[in-house]
Formats: C-alpha cells, structure tokens, sequence
C-alpha cells in the first residue's frame, strides 16, 4: 500500500513537469526535480529507473497520458504532446466557474493587449457570458510596449530566464541581458519589469517602454527570488530604490487649501501628521506658515518622491529634513524659476510678432 501511495504522489509530481511547456525536461531532470519535491514533502527519493518505470505506467490505461519525446539542444526531452492534458482533470463546480467569472471580469483592464487574448478565449471556452464592467482600473491605451505585458507576465508565472533587450533614457543604443524576471509593477500609468540580472542576481527594474525586445531562454535554469520584493517599496515612492541612500526623516507643511489630500492620500505609508504640543511649537517657529498641517515623511529620497512634493507647488513647502532633499528641490525650483524668466524676457521681446491684426 505504501507503494502504490508513492507512486500516486510521483504522478502528481510527473504531470505538473510534463505539463510544463516553458521548460524541457529530459530523464535526469526529471528524476532530480520529482527526488527534490519528494525530499521537502517528506518522502524517499527513487532511482532514474523508478521514474522511467512511472512514465510508462502513465502512457497506459487508465492514464492514457500523450507523452512525447523529442531532441533539445542535445537533449533527449519528455512533455506531454498536449501541454493542456493533466491526468487529474476535472469538471469546474458551479461555484468555482461563478468565481472564476468575477475574476476575468476584474482583470479586464488588460484586455486588447496581444498576448492576453488567450483571456477571452478562455472565456468563451468556459462558457462564460459577458457581463458589464464594475470596477475600472487606470489604465493608459497609449502606453508603449504594452504588449510585452502578456509575454512578461507569461514567464514570470512559469519561471522562465528571459533575453531582456533595453535601451535607457539618454541613450538609445540597445543593450541585452539574460535576465530573471519576478514583478511587474505599475506606477503612475506606468509599467516596470523588476528581477535579477543573470550576471550577479543584482535586482534592476525597467520601464516597460525602455524594453525592445524579451526572448524567452527555456535551457537556462531559472533562479528564485531570495527577498521579499515588496518590502523593497517600503521606504520609497514610487519604484526606484538607490540601494546605499539612507532613509531620511523629513518635515514638512502643507497649506489649508491643499491639506485635505494629503490626509486622504498620503505621499507614503510612513506619512505621520503632527499635532498637540509638537504642533504648537511648529507654530511659534515658523509663524510664516499659517493654517495647514505639518507632517513628516520617513522615505529615501528619489525622483519620484521629489516630483510629488513639487507636484504641490507653493502648497507644499519642505522644511527640513536629516539629509539633502531640500537642497535637490530648491536647486529644482530655482532652474524652473531661471527657464520662465528667461521665457518671459524671450516673449516680451516677440509679443508684437504674436500681436493680433487691427
């Protein structure tokens, strides 16, 4: 009974691998990836022959499995001919096709982009009908490469190292890199791609529009994430992260009229607003500053923090802070302040040009 218990759990193991189209498994990977999940589910490891004993138990009744073999790089490989066939298929409940629906429907902002029309396919295989759109997300139709969403957020589920093609802001020459892809993250009505450079596993992120091209690299061997990515945005707006940059507690003031969004829609998490006697005390030092709310921020600074305290304009002042991001918005302003005067004085010496005909 024992036996045949584990042999169960073996074709578990062989049909989640066979299935697998993003990778090409021959004989030996195999046998090493079902000992590996074999060894953390707490049960003995097998020989090679075992599994190959197992394959041919799998293309017999009641299984019947459609298993192929064909050559890959060298590699003598083993998949199913129908990457869709699982040996323990099954019929969806009701339920699960009511959930299912309201989930399609939710995720409907990608809807149009190229390698997501396997989504509405989906939906008519499963016989789902249409129903309107409750909840719209931001979305940006003009945004370029969006296309590459689909193909991205195909080999980040199957875990697939990717040939990542780029180019950078100031510098349209193109670069290529093998790369380890684990997020996307959108922010702004933008789109960033975050993983790891094959090189050194260094975590890089790229804007979807700096992307030319993404090749997936099925050979190569797929490396996971070791942190939690997530709490890399922590401490920051936005998603560029200078690794060696400190966190920097900041002060700031926002006016009556503008206070009101600051307090439903906080910069960052970290945001804390100030009241009582530390209010109080603001107060009697900057007199300058009248009405509003003070309030600190715990972030390290970048260029998306800095544009969203500029985004405020004379609403919003930085008071102070433990590092230099004051000093980075004022340099800001002052080179804005320098281009309008230098606008103003170019047009009051070409306002007759514009001068309407009498």
């Amino acid at each position: 009974m024992p036996t045949n218990k584990n042999a169960f759990i073996r074709y578990q193991y062989l049909d989640r691998l066979l299935s697998d189209h993003h990778h090409y498994y021959d004989i030996h990977d195999l046998t090493n990836h079902v000992n590996d999940m074999l060894y953390e589910d707490g049960f003995p490891e097998v020989t090679q022959r075992c599994i190959e004993k197992d394959l041919n138990s799998l293309e017999y009744a009641p299984f019947s499995a459609p298993i192929k073999r064909f050559n890959w790089k060298g590699k003598r490989c083993i998949a199913y001919g129908n990457p869709s066939f699982s040996i323990f298929k099954k019929e969806m409940s009701s339920e699960e096709r009511n959930l299912l629906r309201e989930v399609l429907n939710t995720i409907g902002q990608f809807d149009g982009l190229d390698n997501f029309k396997w989504l509405e396919d989906f939906k008519i295989g499963l016989g789902l009908e249409e129903r309107r759109q409750i909840i719209c997300f931001s979305n940006n139709p003009y945004l370029q490469n969006s296309n590459l969403l689909g193909k991205l957020f195909d080999n980040i589920s199957n875990e697939v190292v990717v040939s990542l093609s780029y180019h950078t802001f100031t510098d349209t020459t193109m670069r290529t890199i093998d790369f380890h892809p684990y997020l996307l993250k959108q922010y702004n009505d933008r789109w960033f791609l975050l993983g790891a450079a094959d090189s050194d596993m260094k975590i890089l992120n790229f804007a979807l529009d700096r992307i030319d091209n993404v090749e997936p690299l099925p050979e190569k061997k797929y490396i996971k994430c070791t942190q939690d990515l997530y709490e890399r945005f922590e401490d920051i707006v936005g998603v560029t992260l200078y690794e060696n940059c400190p966190v920097e507690h900041i002060l700031c003031w926002v006016s009556e009229a503008s206070k009101g969004y600051i307090e439903t829609k906080p910069i960052h998490g970290s945001y804390t607003p100030i009241r009582g006697d530390a209010d109080l005390l603001l107060r009697s030092e900057y007199p300058q500053l009248q009405g509003g709310l003070f309030f600190t921020l715990d972030c390290i600074p970048n260029f998306e923090l800095i544009r969203e305290l500029c985004a405020f304009g004379k609403e919003l002042i930085v008071i102070k802070s433990n590092g230099h991001i004051q000093d980075k918005i004022y340099k800001r302003i002052c080179e804005m302040s320098d281009y309008y005067s230098m606008l103003r004085t170019y047009s009051s010496l070409t306002d007759s040009t514009f001068a309407p005909e009498m």
